[in-house]
């Protein structure tokens, strides 16, 4: 239970120079769910509604030097992790994570970008399955990232998705639906399975919708909710926030809308 001091939360992920994904979209996550954002850039790119352009990687010094930077000052008390990359990039993300103690952590893998672009290379998987996942409180792949990560195919249902993400390490996994018919968040922590839904909509815009979802997710995490009401209330949030998305922000996919800005 939240104990009403204000809790910081770290975003471990790239920059989307558009505003609609990565830190950006985690920050505007966490001012929503009301905690004071923090962050430790893994990737620069150069992107809008229609693409990535360019994308370049910080340093691993670098990044651990930023974590370090904040944890050592501020405190924290969870950490999204989302773009990685690299397996560079992902060995030191695990060895940042030395430096935030016992801070829940919650990883969205992302590994394509909206407009289709690759964002997590084979050997950074790789490094995300052996090096990351073992250490995650809750990992929230959508259903084509839980296949790839698994190696199950398209036969595979959400729950065998989410029983085989577990199978890898994290305590609980939330397989998001945005890629089902139904649109439901499948909850899985090896004990209890739970089916999440939320109000559809159909003419909102959802670049960022992941990044949003699992950085609400940690927010509550931080706030002190236990992972299953945590992935219900980051449902809402990821939820309105399509509900409310920036149809009118560039020619391409518009960017979800956490604060609700008109």
């Amino acid at each position: 239970m939240d104990s009403g001091h204000l809790r910081s939360v770290l975003s471990i992920a790239g920059s989307d120079s558009g505003g609609g994904a990565g830190i950006q979209a985690d920050l505007k996550a966490f001012a929503r769910v009301g905690v004071h954002g923090m962050t430790a850039i893994t990737a620069i790119t150069a992107q809008n509604t229609v693409g990535v352009e360019a994308v370049e990687a910080i340093s691993p010094r670098v990044i651990v030097a930023q974590v370090k930077a904040v944890a050592e000052d501020i405190g924290v008390d969870a950490v999204k992790i989302g773009m990685l990359g690299t397996a560079e990039t992902a060995a030191a993300v695990t060895a940042a994570l030395a430096h935030v103690g016992e801070a829940p952590v919650v990883i969205d893998p992302v590994m394509v970008s909206e407009s289709g672009a690759v964002l997590l290379d084979e050997d950074a998987r790789a490094a995300l399955v052996e090096r990351l996942l073992p250490l995650t409180s809750v990992a929230t792949p959508n259903i084509p990232e839980a296949r790839v990560l698994t190696g199950l195919g398209e036969g595979a249902s959400q729950e065998e998705l989410a029983r085989a993400v577990l199978a890898l390490g994290p305590r609980a996994v939330v397989v998001t639906g945005g890629h089902s018919e139904g649109l439901v968040d499948l909850f899985f922590d090896g004990g209890r399975v739970a089916e999440i839904t939320g109000e559809r909509h159909p003419d909102g815009a959802a670049h960022g919708s992941g990044c949003t979802h699992s950085s609400a997710l940690a927010a509550y995490l931080a706030r002190g909710s236990e992972p299953l009401e945590a992935a219900r209330r980051a449902r809402e949030i990821a939820s309105e926030a399509v509900g409310a998305g920036l149809r009118g922000i560039g020619k391409g996919p518009g960017p979800v809308n956490a604060l609700g800005l008109r």
